[in-house]
């Protein structure tokens, strides 16, 4: 396969996370990233995480579709939106609220810092 032409499965090492203990709002989610892209500020890749509820601030812009389960993306205005399999959002920079994760949710996603 050409350099130019990359497979966007899982076929990486994953890393593992959790979120910062001061962001935890509930449960006990466990992050699965599987970076695929990272040159010049642009990333890409396939994150997935288990059930809970923390607090986001996001400083970069992301684009990401759902590929699995099911999240409740809720603004600082208590505005709350249902992911699920097959949605594709854009959060921008400045957006502040909370991601809980309701069924083990998988997303791919790209970010520009």
């Amino acid at each position: 396969m050409s350099d130019l032409l990359q497979s966007v499965s899982p076929n990486v090492e994953p890393e593992y996370d959790t979120p910062a203990a001061d962001r935890l709002i509930e449960g006990d989610p466990k992050f699965t990233t599987w970076n695929l892209e990272e040159t010049d500020g642009l990333y890409a890749g396939i994150w997935q995480s288990t059930p809970g509820k923390w607090r986001v601030v996001y400083d970069e812009w992301e684009y990401f579709r759902i590929l699995s389960g099911v999240s409740i993306l809720t603004d600082a205005d208590g505005n709350a939106t249902t992911l699920n399999a097959g949605d594709a959002f854009i959060l921008r920079p400045g957006f502040k609220g909370t991601w809980e994760v309701i069924e083990t949710t998988r997303k791919d996603y790209v970010i520009r810092l």
